[in-house]
């Protein structure tokens, strides 16, 4: 007998499989997956639309025919000329499963909206923009001198800023005649010079004194998200940051998803590409219109990304970095026009600055990082654990700087979690559990107050509570052991041996519920075993890849911990030590430091020495590559344990005293909880 289709859903991993005919909305709905609709399916309301993927998926073991989805129908057709369908996307309620499929629903589709925990964070800065404004006067044309426009304004900069030789842009240079004799000789240019130029580049020109200001853009091009910041160039505010997902996510969750789906279908790495150009200039038009300001006013843009989103911004396939030795076309940075990766939503000349990649595995985002938290300067020995689906890893002090990266994979964002989902509204972002009652009390996003609150229901509104996102998770699976509900092996007990009714049999495992609405047709949040699973293995690879670092040092312990990265940034530091993600160090000196890599790009956005410094710090920059160390499967093993089968981690034990337990999977209820004693 012939399995029915399965349907896979991204960005959040669930899937099912469903009788052919099954309409693409009825099988999100029964998975739980957050695809919107208004209009009771009729085709009306359009906001069910999601994008079917085509082609080899490697990472979900599928491969989707042309034919996966029923064809375009009469009811598509006619709201597609009424208003309009984007190039690709398909009704939800519209078309219908007739093969395996791997389907995408995009952010504005999904109810609960993601919120972008990837705000700028605030940092000094030394102004020194590589675009800037000058105002100059400029000599009218003499028969008896003759000469062009752009060269008595290239005297007029000389002599007036000593601004020596400009290039013009021949869009640019349209601009020059009409701009000069409408201002009466007196313009306002825009000229970008950054540590490399010789001779600065025109961008823009305005008649007479322009009063307005430039702004840029820094990028941070994550593999699951998305975050820009629009920035004033003359003072360094940023006036909005916004974010999306990366809507790569459909090709692939992690990295070597997506380098695989570019090998295994012709054309793909370029799907992928034109996928975050769209993201970007629709992030780039949100912002403009944010700050109420033109696109023309943005006139340059700073990216960091790893080296596979570097690869696929800039159009090259990622192939080469998919395999030893993890080759990149180009490890230095790069200064080309905006125009030449398809950005439309900034100024039509203005120009685009990425940051150097360390190594293969090692991006450009990691030393963003390294320019915004300078380790190279530090006296202590400072870990900084870049925490996302490629986690980013830099050890060093004044001596010497170590880097490396390490696939932990999307459980930490909430993906591959039962109950897991992005960060949105209604989302369990806080758990704590009482060691006594075993009882959980949480907080969701977007809502102040805990669980227990009489008020809470009332409180959290309309979203109420909807799933469980990476900290939650995190959060969750830590107060779990701290409580004696996981043992060291990471093994959910049973109700008997945990004392709680919370622990409910699932298969041969057990889960421990966290949330039950059923009774009022709500959502069943539970840990899993699996969810446990899913984190061990991500926080396995992050632990694994400091301590290769800190092996490479020579040393066991380090100074002091910094959590960077949008996720890093809602990490508490004792749950992440108790679930052994970083290594033991005291609590007192673990912080966060936010969105390090964004701050790196608003760093060399709104700098130019900046750019020259961080070029010269990558070259001196160890980089360990994770991928063919022989230690780091037996640290990755040894990590398995929470928090870790042979560190005693002695700085958390001060603090916390971990319930000595041990369960199994074969139904043995003897030996039950057993607890240690401080002593």
């Amino acid at each position: 007998m012939t399995a029915d289709p399965l349907v896979i859903f991204t960005p959040s991993g669930k899937r099912g499989r469903f009788p052919v005919g099954t309409p693409v909305l009825t099988a999100a709905r029964q998975l739980g997956v957050d695809l919107d609709s208004v209009c009771g399916g009729r085709g009306i309301c359009s906001k069910c639309q999601v994008t079917p993927g085509y082609g080899s998926f490697p990472k979900h073991g599928v491969t989707v025919a042309p034919d996966a989805l029923s064809g375009w129908n009469a009811v598509e057709e006619r709201y597609d000329q009424k208003r309009g369908l984007k190039e690709g996307r398909r009704l939800g309620c519209q078309a219908t499963v007739q093969r395996d499929v791997v389907i995408d629903v995009p952010p504005e589709s999904q109810v609960h909206k993601q919120v972008v925990r990837k705000a700028a964070t605030a940092h000094e800065m030394v102004m020194d923009p590589a675009t800037r404004l000058y105002y100059i006067e400029v000599a009218e044309p003499d028969m008896h001198e003759p000469s062009g426009d752009l060269q008595r304004l290239e005297r007029a900069l000389r002599e007036q800023w000593q601004v020596e030789g400009v290039e013009a842009p021949l869009p640019v240079l349209s601009k020059l005649q009409p701009a000069l004799r409408k201002g009466d000789w007196k313009v306002t240019v825009a000229l970008y010079k950054d540590h490399r130029d010789a001779r600065a580049r025109l961008i823009d020109v305005w008649p007479g004194f322009f009063e307005g200001r430039l702004y840029g853009l820094a990028v941070d091009v994550g593999s699951t998200t998305v975050a820009a910041h629009l920035t004033d160039l003359r003072n360094g505010q940023v006036l909005a940051s916004a974010g999306v997902m990366n809507p790569q996510i459909r090709f692939g969750e992690d990295l070597m998803s997506r380098v695989s789906y570019s090998m295994m279908n012709p054309g793909g790495d370029a799907e992928m590409t034109a996928a975050v150009r769209a993201a970007l200039n629709g992030l780039g038009t949100e912002l403009a219109a944010e700050a109420e300001i033109e696109p023309r006013a943005i006139v340059e843009t700073v990216f960091v990304c790893n080296p596979v989103m570097h690869h696929l911004l800039l159009g090259l396939d990622p192939v080469e970095l998919g395999q030893a030795p993890f080759a990149l076309a180009t490890s230095e940075s790069l200064s080309l026009a905006a125009a030449e990766l398809d950005l439309t939503a900034v100024n039509p000349a203005a120009r685009a600055y990425i940051l150097p990649c360390i190594a293969g595995h090692v991006g450009a985002d990691a030393a963003a990082v390294a320019l915004s938290e300078q380790p190279g300067r530090s006296e202590e020995l400072v870990l900084i654990v870049d925490v996302g689906t490629n986690a980013e890893i830099i050890l060093g002090d004044t001596s010497r700087v170590l880097a490396c990266s390490s696939p932990t994979g999307p459980a930490f964002e909430g993906a591959q979690i039962s109950s897991g989902q992005r960060a949105a509204p209604g989302a369990i972002e806080k758990v704590e559990i009482d060691p006594k009652t075993m009882e959980p009390r949480f907080r969701v996003i977007g809502c102040d107050a805990w669980s227990d609150d009489p008020d809470f229901a009332t409180l959290a509104g309309v979203s109420g509570v909807t799933g469980i996102c990476g900290s939650g998770i995190i959060e969750a699976v830590a107060e779990m052991r701290a409580a004696g509900i996981v043992d060291p092996s990471g093994l959910i007990g049973s109700a008997e041996q945990t004392g709680t009714p919370r622990c409910i049999a699932e298969g041969r495992t057990h889960a421990y519920v966290l949330h039950d609405a059923t009774a009022k047709g709500g959502p069943l949040i539970t840990v899993t075993q699996g969810d446990i699973r899913a984190i061990q293995l991500a926080k396995s690879a992050l632990y694994a890849g400091a301590r290769l670092l800190m092996d490479e040092r020579g040393v066991d312990r380090v100074d002091r911990i910094v959590l960077a990265g949008a996720f890093g940034a809602h990490i508490s530091p004792k749950h992440a030590m108790i679930l052994g993600m970083i290594p033991d160090a005291p609590l007192d000196k673990v912080r966060s430091a936010g969105n390090a890599a964004g701050t790196g790009a608003r760093i060399a956005l709104c700098n130019v020495a900046a750019r020259a410094e961080i070029e010269e710090t990558v070259r001196k920059i160890t980089k360990v590559e994770t991928a063919i160390e022989p230690r780091f499967q037996e640290h990755f093993v040894a990590a398995n344990a929470l928090p870790h089968a042979s560190d005693a981690f002695p700085e958390l034990s001060k603090v916390v005293t971990l319930p000595d337990v041990a369960f199994n999977t074969g139904g043995d209820r003897e030996g039950g909880r057993r607890r240690r004693r401080r002593g």
